[in-house]
């Protein structure tokens, strides 16, 4: 059966190119409607740090907080 691909290479190239085409239409064809509603997760998070400078808290609250919270 596989032999008549390597004597007609024309053939197996129309072939391809056929089932390559088909594909394309049916991908573009396809509603939007199939395809699942998906929502990154949100990480809202509030701090203080009550008389600390922006360079203080930075270093101690946010650097951490991301460290930790990179992974979600």
């Amino acid at each position: 059966m596989f032999a008549r691909f390597v004597d007609r290479p024309v053939l197996a190239g129309v072939i391809s190119v056929l089932i390559t085409l088909i594909g394309a239409v049916a991908g573009l064809t396809l509603p939007i409607a199939q395809f699942p509603e998906i929502a990154p997760p949100i990480i809202n998070i509030q701090a203080t740090y009550p008389g600390a400078s922006a360079q203080q808290a930075y270093e101690a609250i946010a650097i951490p907080l991301e460290q930790e919270i990179n992974g979600a």
